[in-house]
């Protein structure tokens, strides 16, 4: 499926690492680098604009090394990007380490997954049908 991108950032385009990957990395674009403290949050640009298709989105979720190496995440995650919107694609980093994080400007800080989805229409009901695991919820199926 070809998308239309527009990239006003210097750097290349998102693309996969490896054969298997599901998601592409995102690069921040920045003048200059940018240190977040403790449990500072920013939005990062990417410099990136895109337009998916109706019934597909862009979910943008935190790189695990990034999460595990140096405690940045994002702040909601996955974050959506609408197949409606045209806007600038930012990144909602938050450092959730005990010490300040530097970003740099090209460093991949996010994935990004195209997804599929379906709009639905609700249906009013009185009554749901039965499962076995009927309202059970958080934790109802144990620890083992």
């Amino acid at each position: 499926m070809d998308v239309q991108i527009v990239n006003k950032s210097p750097h290349e385009l998102p693309q996969y690492q490896t054969a298997g990957s599901a998601g592409m990395d995102l690069r921040a674009w920045l003048p200059e680098a940018v240190t977040l403290q403790p449990m500072e949050r920013r939005l990062i640009p990417t410099g990136l604009y895109m337009a998916l298709p109706h019934g597909y989105e862009a979910q943008i979720r935190p790189r695990s090394g990034l999460a595990i190496k140096r405690g940045l995440s994002l702040v909601n995650t996955p974050g959506t990007i609408d197949s409606d919107y045209r806007g600038e694609v930012m990144v909602p980093v938050i450092n959730l380490s005990t010490e300040p994080q530097t970003i740099e400007d090209g460093e991949r800080i996010a994935q990004m997954i195209i997804a599929k989805y379906e709009q639905i229409s609700w249906a009013a009901a009185e009554t749901l049908d039965d499962t076995e695991r009927g309202a059970g919820g958080f934790g109802h199926s144990g620890t083992k």
